[in-house]
């Protein structure tokens, strides 16, 4: 992991993070406990400020950053997929961001609120708590169930619990041989 100050911004991370070491964590970053960030997330608060709640996973290749003086705002219990962007966005407690997913400029991720894969929530766009949404731009399909909600409360969990027990301490890095003719 790098952690970066910038013009004598430093990030604060909350006791519990784990942080892949290929992450980079820049400037006014506040995360919150038991995160977990993945390989390759950029989470970059060089000129605008990121926060980030309590159990939030931010999974491999994710991009969150501000505007200028702005702020991009996750909240507590979010899953952020893979490969997704957030960009000067408000992301509420228990939302799902779906892999390869962008959410731009001033949009708003209600509670509970899902974002498919691959779907563009556009600029000041607003997703309605619990609403489940797809495509580009994105649009309300249909709305989160209580079965939904109970699933989703156990994978939420499991990011957290990955945090908790500094998951790759257990990984070991491997020479790999070089192969002969």
């Amino acid at each position: 992991m790098t952690i970066y100050e910038f013009e004598k911004r430093k990030p604060i991370i909350g006791k519990g993070t784990f942080i892949f070491k290929s992450a980079d964590i820049i400037g006014d970053v506040r995360i919150g406990e038991n995160c977990y960030i993945g390989p390759g997330a950029r989470i970059r608060g060089d000129y605008g400020s990121i926060r980030i709640g309590n159990n939030t996973a931010v999974e491999e290749n994710v991009v969150i950053h501000a505007r200028p003086d702005e702020k991009t705002s996750i909240g507590n219990n979010v899953t952020i997929g893979h490969a997704a962007i957030v960009h000067n966005a408000i992301i509420n407690d228990w939302a799902v961001i779906g892999m390869g997913s962008i959410v731009s400029d001033w949009a708003e991720i209600g509670k509970w609120a899902v974002v498919a894969e691959g779907a563009l929530v556009k600029n000041k766009q607003k997703i309605p708590e619990k609403a489940i949404s797809v495509g580009v731009p994105a649009k309300v399909i249909s709305e989160v169930s209580e079965d939904y909600i109970k699933q989703w409360t156990r994978y939420k969990k499991i990011y957290s619990d990955l945090a908790k027990k500094r998951f790759p301490s257990s990984l070991k890095e491997l020479k790999i041989p070089e192969m002969k003719n």
